[in-house]
């Protein structure tokens, strides 16, 4: 009885590691999918893997809890070269208000650009009617130390998605915590990113007129009607992240591993290292999505600079990164420090 009931534990073990390898990835099942688009030159280039970093504005979009170690105030402009003509720019600003903590907010705005409208009796657009179809979100941003060691921060973000004539709308939240360890240098992050409300596309382009009872011989009698679309979540992200940052001459060397669990894909890391001279000069080498299924994406490069200007520090930063069969695209991110 004991030999089966080991058999049995084991045949069951194994057919649950088949049926894990088989399982589905959920990918592209989730509403606003341009939350998962990073932000900031100098953590993409890294590989994303900057939860645990969370050193500049761009933290308002990997952790909250970074800008309340963020002096004074510090803005940032981020533009990105997405595929097939698709643009992302990200506008961010906080201010630290000393011992109260610290604020920010951030804009994110899609854009598709215009394409014309196509129909069964147009279909190569000859009307020239056109039509945007983009997504945006705005979001705002609190971040406290509460030790010398430990921070938390949460956000609160409003989410559309826009089509011609049809949008889908949400609110969404981010929580995120660093803290530093006892061994100097070595720091972990945690971020909870869009969780929130369902999303549902609603708007003229869905109603319709269609017939009452088309199994009518006659001319049947037409009615309005609108078409029912599902709810989707939004994706949500899970991140824990370790970073390291040591010191050597006029080097300071940080490296970053994060490890992310997303509700519409499979698990992954993101790893990366930044080099700067001096405080200075940059230089930063990255791999996104490492065991992924299925993904695209693979290493990124970036460098920058920063320039002093009187009191204002400029950080100048570049990024180019590998996305397989959808092409390389391209980051620019400029942002200042006061």
């Amino acid at each position: 009885m004991k030999k089966l009931l080991l058999k049995l534990i084991v045949i069951s073990l194994f057919a649950g590691i088949h049926l894990h390898g088989q399982s589905v990835s959920k990918t592209g099942t989730t509403a606003a999918q341009f939350l998962k688009i990073g932000v900031g030159s100098s953590a993409i280039a890294t590989g994303g893997a900057f939860t645990a970093v969370a050193n500049d504005a761009s933290a308002l979009y990997w952790n909250p809890a970074g800008i309340s170690r963020i002096k004074g105030i510090q803005g940032i402009l981020d533009h990105t070269d997405w595929f097939l003509d698709i643009n992302l720019d990200f506008v961010g600003l906080t201010f630290n208000l000393g011992k109260l903590g610290t604020i920010g907010t951030s804009l994110t705005y899609l854009n598709m650009g215009e394409m014309l409208v196509t129909t069964t009796k147009d279909p190569e657009g000859e009307s020239g009617e056109k039509f945007k179809a983009g997504a945006y979100s705005a979001l705002v941003s609190y971040g406290k130390n509460l030790t010398d060691k430990f921070s938390i921060g949460l956000s609160m973000k409003y989410i559309n998605e826009f089509i011609y004539n049809s949008s889908a709308n949400g609110f969404g939240i981010d929580i995120g915590t660093v803290y530093d360890t006892k061994w100097d240098g070595f720091t972990i992050g945690m971020s909870i990113s869009n969780f929130g409300t369902k999303m549902r596309m609603s708007g003229r382009d869905l109603l319709i007129q269609t017939e009452l009872d088309p199994s009518l011989e006659s001319d049947p009698e037409k009615v309005n009607a609108e078409l029912s679309t599902d709810y989707f979540d939004l994706p949500l992200i899970f991140r824990f992240g370790t970073a390291y940052k040591t010191h050597f001459s006029i080097f300071d060397l940080t490296v970053a591993l994060d490890a992310l669990h997303p509700n519409d894909n499979t698990e992954s890391l993101n790893m990366g290292a930044e080099l700067a001279f001096s405080d200075l000069a940059f230089l930063r080498i990255g791999y996104n999505n490492l065991f992924q299924r299925d993904s695209e994406q693979g290493f990124a490069v970036g460098g920058g600079v920063k320039i002093k200007l009187g009191k204002t520090k400029w950080f100048l930063d570049y990024t180019y990164r590998q996305f397989g069969r959808l092409g390389n695209p391209q980051k620019l991110t400029v942002s200042f420090s006061l």
